[in-house]
């Protein structure tokens, strides 16, 4: 049990649309001497609070933060106003951070899924939780998606439900739909169940909820080892079920890496390791327009979401990726090693890379690129038999041999 008398931080969550503090709380706000909270929750903040001091929430916190803790230091009394449960995508976290769970009293209310939830005869302990508020881009969208039937989606200005629909539509999704629910709790509450397309151009209040709901589950379950034959490839140009197995289980995928597959062909790699990286982020980069078109398309029938396909000349298409903590090249080596060179010093230290060869050649020179760099490396080769049909009984057909080369930077 934590002592929580050496005054602190009462956190108190205000029931979203009405903007009520939850019961057993007056007294703390008569009291309170320093009040924190953002523009729309001061504004809430019930006549009988009459603080010395107010701090809005606005900009970066951690000075907040800091001010709020010379204020405890002080003998203040302080209350920080939140929407709903503090602790669930609020300032609760971030309070305990910095000041430790023992000064910060939490005192919940509602909360906005919770509330959605009930709206929508959902049970909310099935439904995946995403922010995007203040984020740049929807890579926790598109992987929560890739394993989760329903999502929550928080919302910003910026990230609305709007621009939510237009990001998985020009992602390739189709297979879905929304549910925005605009105002919770308030008298001018609206929920509209919406297709993609339906939504991509609607205007919809500052304050809304999204849920995004899968129509129907991928053509092929995402998941290691998927069969060759259920991805659209160029004959021959694949990483094979047996090689690819063991080049994932040597690139050492961590859930949330960054991935470059360098010449991807069909995409097989990257796809199987954004199951892997499914807190990171996945790159399919490959040169021909009708392989990454193929990518394209088998992204969409697994549904790994999280694979970016990437079309152009490597090194040049590579400027603008982040970078990777672990690379794979399957393919697109040739005669030039400007993409590895590009790879090797773009990669993260402690990371790792590994390359697929079946040319001898191929296989030298790769030797002795990491022997000029005093890379540790190592050399594994494979050959796998698959189970042919011959008259009437079966036969073992040898696939090409491979050469696994894996890399560390130390």
């Amino acid at each position: 049990m934590f002592d929580k008398s050496q005054n602190p931080v009462h956190v108190i969550g205000l029931r979203p649309g009405i903007l009520t503090p939850p019961p057993g709380v007056d007294d703390l706000l008569i009291r309170a001497q320093v009040l924190v909270a953002g523009r729309r929750l001061l504004d809430a903040a019930p006549r009988s609070c009459r603080p010395e001091k107010v701090i809005p929430v606005a900009g970066p916190l951690t000075p907040i933060m800091e001010e709020i803790g010379r204020d405890l230091d002080a003998g203040k009394a302080v209350v920080v106003l939140a929407d709903g449960d503090p602790l669930f995508f609020g300032l609760g976290k971030r309070l305990i951070e910095h000041l430790g769970a023992e000064r910060v009293h939490v005192h919940p209310n509602l909360c906005t899924l919770q509330m959605a939830a009930a709206r929508v005869g959902l049970p909310w302990h099935e439904v995946r939780v995403v922010s995007l508020h203040g984020r740049t881009d929807f890579n926790p969208l598109f992987a929560s998606l890739a394993r989760f039937e329903r999502l929550a989606v928080f919302t910003d200005p910026e990230n609305s439900p709007s621009v939510i629909a237009q990001a998985l539509l020009e992602r390739g999704v189709v297979d879905a739909q929304l549910i925005v629910l605009e105002n919770l709790g308030a008298p001018n509450e609206t929920a509209r169940r919406l297709r993609l397309e339906e939504a991509w151009d609607l205007p919809f209040a500052d304050l809304n909820l999204v849920l995004v709901e899968r129509t129907a589950p991928p053509e092929i379950p995402l998941m290691l080892g998927i069969p060759d034959h259920y991805y659209l490839h160029e004959k021959g140009l694949i990483t094979k079920q047996a090689a690819r197995a063991t080049g994932l289980a040597m690139l050492g995928v961590m859930p949330d890496s960054v991935v470059w597959d360098l010449g991807a062909g069909c995409g097989s790699v990257a796809i199987e390791a954004s199951h892997l990286a499914h807190e990171g982020r996945i790159f399919a980069v490959e040169r021909e327009s009708r392989r990454a078109a193929m990518i394209r398309e088998n992204v969409r029938r697994i549904g790994a979401w999280l694979v970016d396909t990437v079309q152009g000349e490597m090194p040049d298409c590579l400027t603008d990726l982040p970078d990777p903590d672990r690379v794979f090249i399957g393919g697109g080596l040739g005669q030039n090693t400007r993409a590895l060179a590009h790879a090797c010093l773009r990669l993260k230290p402690g990371g790792r890379l590994v390359i697929h060869a079946i040319l001898l050649d191929t296989l030298m020179r790769v030797k002795d690129y990491f022997q000029a760099q005093n890379w540790n490396f190592g050399i594994t080769q494979i050959q796998a038999s698959t189970a042919d049909r011959l008259a009437g009984d079966l036969r073992l057909r040898a696939q090409n041999p491979v050469f696994i080369i894996w890399a560390d930077k130390g």
